[in-house]
């Protein structure tokens, strides 16, 4: 007689994500992210939600150079073997040939632009990037018209975390940002 063992959840690797993928089980345009071994399927973006990415890699790619860093919008990071989100903006250090074995494991500045992901952004994507290390973290929340500041990861979280609202500054860099020029 075999003995039963009760269901468990498969926790999927960024390899085999990527097999599903080319297999043709997930489209290139699937709106989709791996995030601690499960395949999340991210909501489209509205014109407020695409206008501010915009906005932010502008700000961004004015205080980080282009000969160091990259401003990637909606690009994957490879943060250990179960997860591959894609922010939607982020600065890495380096230059794209620098990636052509594997995405990067890293980022300087992760943002993520939040209306109906909000309270997941502040959650899982908080703790995600946290664990990993990431050392700033931005959601550019269109829901209050302000932006989270989160710094200096602390095992889950973020050991500082400061709220701006859209008349306020926030530092980055030895610069001052308006919070509004990175809010619709």
């Amino acid at each position: 007689m075999s003995t039963a063992t009760a269901p468990t959840t498969h926790r999927w690797t960024r390899e085999e994500y990527h097999d599903l993928a080319e297999a043709g089980f997930l489209g290139e345009d699937d709106p989709v992210e791996l995030l601690e071994g499960e395949i999340i399927r991210m909501s489209p973006q509205n014109t407020p939600h695409a206008v501010a990415v915009r906005l932010v890699r502008r700000v961004l790619q004015r205080i980080f150079p282009g000969d160091k860093y990259l401003v990637d919008e909606q690009l994957p990071l490879a943060l250990g073997p179960h997860s591959e989100p894609e922010p939607d903006v982020s600065v890495v250090e380096g230059q794209p040939r620098d990636f052509l074995d594997d995405h990067p494991s890293s980022a300087v500045l992760v943002v993520e632009v939040a209306d109906a992901s909000l309270q997941f952004d502040r959650t899982r994507k908080r703790t995600l990037y946290a664990r990993h290390d990431l050392p700033e973290y931005w959601i550019v929340d269109l829901v209050d018209r302000q932006l989270e500041v989160h710094r200096r990861p602390a095992g889950t979280s973020y050991a500082e975390i400061t709220v701006h609202t859209a008349d306020e500054t926030v530092s980055l860099r030895d610069r001052s940002i308006a919070a509004s020029d990175v809010l619709p």
